[in-house]
């Protein structure tokens, strides 16, 4: 572009030299590069509160005053801009942005089909058409399957080309989203146990609620009935013949059971209305169909009756009730009912869950309940699952969890013996386990169980455990370094081809997956390395840290890293190997995962250290956890980012808050914000479970630890925050205006730096149940993380 400014106007080149040209270019004076975006500036109506005789002052609070139009004009206006401003920002990492995306989606790429659940003679599944956004739920015989099994590689598995004869479609949900405004969102589905029906229950959009329909399997028509909106339960009776389900009230609080008859144009009978706003009421039938249990609860008291499935209209009978919130589950086999719960015990708080039972049919008029295992600190059941033949067991042996089986029906007249003692059957698994999900399952009388196995370093494993033999195979798991997926589908090419894999082990060996098992594991600790800690936190506890980073492109003290935080409801951390992670690990980033106070995998004591006037535990934790990081040169200083989602947003901009110099980054999607106003005045509809988690305003002493901790009321005057980025959506939890509120008190708070710029990213609709959507995002935070803090 200046060449023309070294030629002369005419002549020879050898007028090059003439000294007229030269001033011209020693005057010359390269453009400024231009004005970093403006951030946006909402406007500030002042608003005071007062409660325990404090009064506070929000400027912001008109942005959730959903019932004033001229306040939602403005906040449209204003979430407009806050759009633009995020454009412009990351205007310069487009083309990051764009390579992150197509690495993401690569990876996120749907299989062509959920691993079949065999339930009766049937194998059901969804599977993915071409161009379509929605799946299909499909089902074929289970004993013409293996005519169609192909045994090419790498595809090897049900060839669903041929296969298609012995196909039928269920539901078509890409149809559903037509009747749906152009959304299918599906909340629950039920098969019938005669396999005639499925009732199954959609997102209404337009009227914030699910919507239930029975489908005939036969003729592919919706029933007439039942159908109704706020369905939050379902369960079958009379063999498929009729259907319980639950309603809730417009407070989201289900409180109405009713039964319908299918077939019948009688209205559907109202079995149970709970008319007390603090009692919820759940349904569940037992996996033998034998009854359905109806769970009644409050913060006060907890009760279980059971209804005879045969005959549902005659009644429900009490058979268990305690004081206080619990977790009751009950099953039924072979004329006994087995409870699994975590209630006080002669009046004593519990931190783990126990089994008791107790028989269906009870002679005098007082039920009695036997303990079935002796408490093992070093052995907790986290989870239980039945079979006809089997009673099956998730474990958890410190942090680590296990998975083993016993067989039924258990010794009687010993009384209550240890697990150990019954010889339990474990099955190997690969090393460094996070979680281990139970399958669905739905065969009573099948002889094989399913789970999802997670690491930090495998990609989810979906495992079928074959209970009497121990013989596993694993059904379906993406292998990374392919970037593919491996179906099996249990069938006879997969078991050859795992031959090897199915490995039969007994209790007394305790020994992780061998090498060679790795393999087959598709374990990626070859090249991704994965470590634990233990951190002391500012009163001395220990908190549970795991970092994960790739062998090769770790730089040694002076890496960037993310910590990842929940703590909140007594939830595991989701420390899941997750494909868009794999984009900074490989651009040298470490990513840790804070098992602070407040989340799960510790038992009740460490979820209630966490919660309500002990929040701040989960808050320190995570703080100390970050300085660890720091303090042993596994980040970089300057190079600390946080992530947290839902509450764990919550975690981390209290931590912000707190120490604002410890992070130079934080991620913070849907994020629950303003603590105090959401408590005091909530707009959407709470459960009492958040009020336990996050403190009852009404108590002075949770008021106080809430105004405390609560991210919107602390924020540092006059001091420089990270850099952040707060993904919302207008279908969540807590509101948009939460993020909205936040962002625009930093910013006026908070010293002003172009380089760490506050941005708010928008989405209209549910992220998880859009692959394309979840790329994108993904791809916007690791874009904005390589941008703030690089790699």
């Amino acid at each position: 572009m200046m060449r023309h400014l070294l030629l002369p106007r005419c002549g020879p080149l050898r007028h090059l030299s003439n000294p007229i040209s030269l001033p011209r270019l020693a005057h010359y004076k390269a453009p400024r590069p231009p004005s970093p975006p403006t951030p946006p500036k909402p406007p500030k109506k002042p608003v005071s509160f007062t409660f325990h005789d404090e009064t506070w002052e929000d400027p912001y609070s008109w942005m959730s005053n959903l019932s004033d139009k001229v306040a939602m004009r403005h906040m449209d206006v204003y979430m407009e801009q806050e759009e633009k401003y995020t454009e412009a920002v990351m205007s310069d990492a487009e083309r990051l942005q764009s390579k992150l995306q197509s690495e993401m989606a690569f990876r996120m790429t749907p299989e062509l089909s959920t691993p079949p659940i065999k339930f009766g003679p049937w194998l059901y599944y969804r599977r993915v058409e071409e161009g379509k956004q929605y799946p299909v739920l499909c089902r074929r015989l289970a004993s013409l399957n293996e005519e169609f099994i192909s045994n090419k590689s790498p595809s090897a598995g049900f060839d669903f080309t041929s296969g298609r004869r012995i196909e039928q479609k269920l539901i078509d949900y890409n149809q559903e989203a037509e009747r749906f405004g152009g959304y299918a969102y599906e909340e629950l589905s039920e098969i019938s146990p005669d396999h005639r029906f499925i009732a199954y229950t959609m997102y209404d959009k337009d009227n914030g609620y699910f919507r239930l329909s029975v489908r005939d399997l036969n003729s592919g028509s919706i029933l007439n009935k039942p159908q109704a909106d706020r369905v939050s339960n379902l369960a079958w009776v009379k063999d498929g013949k009729a259907l319980l389900y639950t309603v809730t009230d417009d407070k989201k609080r289900p409180y109405r059971i009713y039964c319908s008859m299918l077939g019948s144009n009688e209205e559907d009978v109202k079995l149970l209305e709970e008319s007390d706003d603090n009692v919820y009421v759940n349904i569940r039938h037992t996996k033998d169909f034998q009854f359905v249990t109806v769970n009644t609860f409050s913060l006060t008291s907890s009760k279980v009756f059971l209804i005879n499935a045969a005959d549902p209209l005659v009644g429900m009978t009490l058979v268990w009730e305690c004081e206080g919130k619990a977790h009751c589950i009950v099953e039924h086999h072979q004329g006994c009912l087995y409870l699994f719960t975590d209630a006080a015990r002669e009046g004593q708080p519990v931190d783990c869950h126990y089994l008791i039972y107790s028989p269906v049919v009870v002679s005098s008029g007082q039920r009695s309940w036997e303990s079935v295992f002796i408490d093992d600190p070093d052995l907790i059941i986290e989870d239980v699952d039945f079979n006809a033949t089997h009673m099956v067991f998730i474990v958890r042996e410190g942090r680590n969890f296990r998975i083993c089986s016993i067989a039924l029906p258990l010794p009687r007249g010993k009384g209550a013996v240890y697990l150990k003692e019954l010889s339990p059957l474990f099955l190997p698994l690969p090393k460094y386990v996070s979680q281990i999900s139970p399958g669905p399952n739905y065969d009573y009388y099948s002889s094989v169980m399913r789970f999802t196995v997670s690491s930090p370093v495998m990609p989810d494993a979906v495992v079928d455990y074959d209970l009497p033999t121990g013989m596993w195979n694993i059904i379906q798991q993406k292998n990374i370094l392919f970037e593919r997926t491996r179906v099996l589908y249990g069938t006879e090419s997969s078991a050859s081809s795992l031959a090897n894999a199915s490995i039969s082990k007994r209790s007394g060996s305790t020994d992780e997956a061998k090498f060679e098992d790795d393999v087959l594991w598709n374990d990626l600790s070859e090249f991704y390395a994965c470590e634990n800690y233990d951190v002391s936190s500012y009163d001395g506890v220990l908190v549970p840290l795991t970092i994960i980073y790739s062998r090769k492109n770790k730089k040694e003290n002076h890496g960037p890293g993310i910590l990842y935080g929940h703590g909140a409801y007594g939830e595991l951390l989701d420390k899941r190997w997750r494909g868009e992670l794999k984009s900074l690990l490989d651009r040298g980033w470490v990513v840790a995962y804070a098992d602070v106070r407040g989340g799960g995998g510790g038992g009740k004591k460490w979820h209630h250290d966490g919660r309500r006037e002990k929040k701040h535990n989960s808050i320190e934790d995570f703080i100390s956890c970050a300085k660890f990081l720091i303090d042993k040169k596994i980040v970089q200083e300057d190079k600390l980012a946080a992530w947290g989602y839902s509450a764990g947003g919550l975690l981390v901009a209290s931590a912000i808050n707190s120490c604002p110099d410890l992070f130079r980054a934080a991620v913070l999607k849907v994020p629950f914000l303003d603590a105090t106003n959401t408590l005091l005045y909530p707009i959407l509809p709470l459960y009492p479970l958040d009020y336990e988690e996050f403190g009852y305003p009404g108590d002075i002493e949770d008021f106080h630890a809430i105004r405390k901790y609560s991210p919107y009321d602390n924020i540092q005057k006059n001091a420089l925050y990270p850099a952040v980025l707060i993904s919302s959506s207008f279908n969540t939890r807590f509101g948009v205006w939460e993020a909205a509120k936040w962002a625009a008190r930093v910013r006026e708070c908070t010293v002003y730096d172009p380089k760490r710029p506050i941005l708010l990213n928008l989405t209209t609709d549910i992220v998880e149940e859009n692959r394309y959507l979840q790329s994108r995002v993904a791809a916007l935070e690791a874009a904005f993380l390589l941008k703030v803090i690089g790699s």
